[in-house]
């Protein structure tokens, strides 16, 4: 099916900053070639591990061309287009097909409470800027404080271009729902778990892949989850489940933001460095560095059980 480029592993691209906190393209094509090597099945660009809410269209511009530079061929790329107004977001969905990525996603528009039609109408709106490219629903009703109904769902379905839901909500019922609403008049519909600490679960709920922010720091890890629930081999992905997700709580146990702890972790580990995060978020300080390291060991301990 034409859908299968989505189905798998996709971490959530981080953003990359030089020493000056600008976007640093060198530091993009360096991520990005680790997860073509970490054998990964795409990734999801400027989304909220790319900071996009901090970002201007320039620098999402900026990520995107470096990240397809790289990953032509080699990764599916899901651009996440989404501004807090239609103008930016339609630019932005208008260059990442002229890119030739192979979905476009965004989340609703945040702060103003608008009514379900205005949030239909916002996404419709950008799909139109890019009509031979996919598009997908990102929900993460926790952060963005609009959450995809059924009704909502069933509007945006009318929309021949919407190609799946990234669903970043907690209950993995509604990966269920989501789907099997969608089948009524789609061959194929796409279902991302976007929760890291239960991709075992939205899995087994009719998930067909993960995006997530941690994937970059344990790739390795969340891979062999999808490899045995695709065996159905659920004991042994949870008891994997359950180590990411200890790696997790200690990444986010820090003073600084998780991302920051995360591109710490890339730093040691990995040998990658894509420089800190934009404030307002925290950036990592003292303290922090300790935990960075026994986050980092932590992994390469699991890597070496499990993989």
């Amino acid at each position: 099916m034409k859908l299968d480029k989505y189905r798998g592993i996709i971490p959530a691209f981080y953003a990359c900053y030089d020493k000056a906190g600008e976007v640093s393209e060198d530091g993009v094509r360096a991520l990005t070639r680790y997860f073509v090597d970490q054998g990964v099945k795409g990734v999801y660009v400027g989304g909220s591990s790319g900071e996009c809410i901090y970002q201007s269209v320039e620098d999402r511009k900026k990520t995107l061309e470096a990240v397809m530079d790289e990953a032509a061929g080699c990764l599916t790329v899901i651009a996440h287009v989404a501004c807090n107004n239609t103008r930016d977001s339609r630019i932005l969905a208008a260059h990442a097909q002229d890119l030739g990525v192979d979905g476009i996603a965004a989340i609703p528009p945040i702060y103003f409470k608008l009514p379900e039609y205005s949030v239909a109408g916002y996404w419709n709106d950008i799909s139109e800027a890019a009509p031979e490219t996919d598009f997908i629903i990102y929900n993460i009703p926790q952060l963005a404080g609009t959450a995809l109904t059924m009704n909502l769902l069933k509007t945006m379905l009318l929309n021949r271009q919407v190609a799946g839901v990234k669903n970043s909500s907690m209950p993995v019922q509604d990966i269920q729902m989501f789907k099997a609403e969608a089948m009524k008049t789609r061959q194929d519909f796409i279902v991302f778990n976007g929760p890291d600490e239960q991709l075992v679960s939205g899995l087994a709920m009719g998930a067909d892949g993960g995006i997530g922010g941690t994937y970059g720091a344990m790739p390795e890890l969340f891979l062999k989850i999808y490899e045995l629930v695709s065996e159905n081999r659920i004991a042994e992905a949870r008891a994997i489940q359950y180590e990411a997700d200890e790696i997790i709580y200690k990444l986010c146990s820090g003073t600084c933001n998780m991302y920051a702890m995360i591109k710490e972790v890339l730093r040691i580990s990995r040998g990658i460095d894509i420089g800190g995060v934009r404030k307002p978020l925290t950036d990592l300080c003292g303290s922090d560095r300790a935990i960075a390291g026994e986050a980092a060991a932590m992994i390469e301990d699991a890597k070496e059980r499990y993989c």
